[in-house]
């Protein structure tokens, strides 16, 4: 097993104002040669957005994007004709294939929209447009991992054009799991700490810390206070 820990302060981070973003990997003004990737998993930014702003209208090729709001309320338009409001609770996915237009704005004027981008290199390019929204119930993760991404249409949670599945869990506190990669020969897995703290495969985490594990086939986690998690497993080649 191999391990790249990425602490929540060495992310990068821009203060636009209305939106203020740390990013895990190069994105936009912040260009780290190190940090372009874990294998198909190109961008996962942490984003704040002021009330009543937000991303104006704006195109996408080639890219499967999934956000996740952790607080607040995403108020999604974009140029297939959808329209939709996205809640902490929810996962919503993009495939920008030929070509998407789309914004993405905070519906609220009293409170500020925190969400994650997260941006998947597909496996197959030129796909017909696609969005998808799914909403969670959270007894489903409560001291376990919930599926909530994967290739297969039909298939627990949202599906993408390509070989990933996330996973979400809510642990509390002594909590002790142990994760099988669904692919392990071809994925790595990059987990990232939503809040509290952990110890995943011996490396402990705080909020915000991401850790990229490769060459594993499972690992262990332990919930060293009441945290939640996210779990990415990506395929690592082109």
């Amino acid at each position: 097993m191999k391990t790249i820990l990425q602490t929540a302060e060495s992310r990068g981070h821009a203060n636009h104002g209305w939106l203020n973003s740390h990013h895990s990997f190069s994105f936009g003004g912040y260009q780290n040669p190190e940090r372009m990737n874990f294998g198909m998993l190109r961008v996962l930014n942490d984003d704040m957005v002021a009330p009543g702003m937000g991303f104006g209208t704006h195109p996408h090729r080639n890219m499967e994007i999934i956000s996740i709001p952790l607080e607040g309320d995403l108020k999604h338009q974009d140029n297939t004709g959808t329209q939709a409001i996205i809640k902490n609770g929810d996962v919503q996915v993009m495939s920008a294939g030929t070509g998407i237009e789309h914004s993405e704005y905070n519906a609220n004027t009293d409170q500020t929209v925190k969400f994650l981008q997260i941006w998947i290199i597909p496996n197959k390019k030129e796909v017909a447009p696609r969005y998808q929204q799914i909403s969670l119930k959270p007894e489903n993760r409560h001291n376990k991992l919930e599926q909530i991404l994967s290739p297969n249409e039909g298939d627990e949670g949202v599906w993408i054009h390509q070989n990933a599945w996330f996973h979400l869990g809510n642990l509390e506190a002594g909590t002790a799991l142990k994760h099988t990669l669904k692919d392990p020969k071809n994925n790595g897995l990059y987990a990232f700490v939503l809040s509290g703290s952990l110890e995943i495969a011996g490396e402990k985490l705080s909020q915000r810390d991401g850790l990229g594990l490769t060459e594993v086939s499972d690992i262990s986690i332990k919930a060293l206070s009441k945290a939640e998690l996210l779990l990415m497993e990506v395929p690592l080649g082109f």
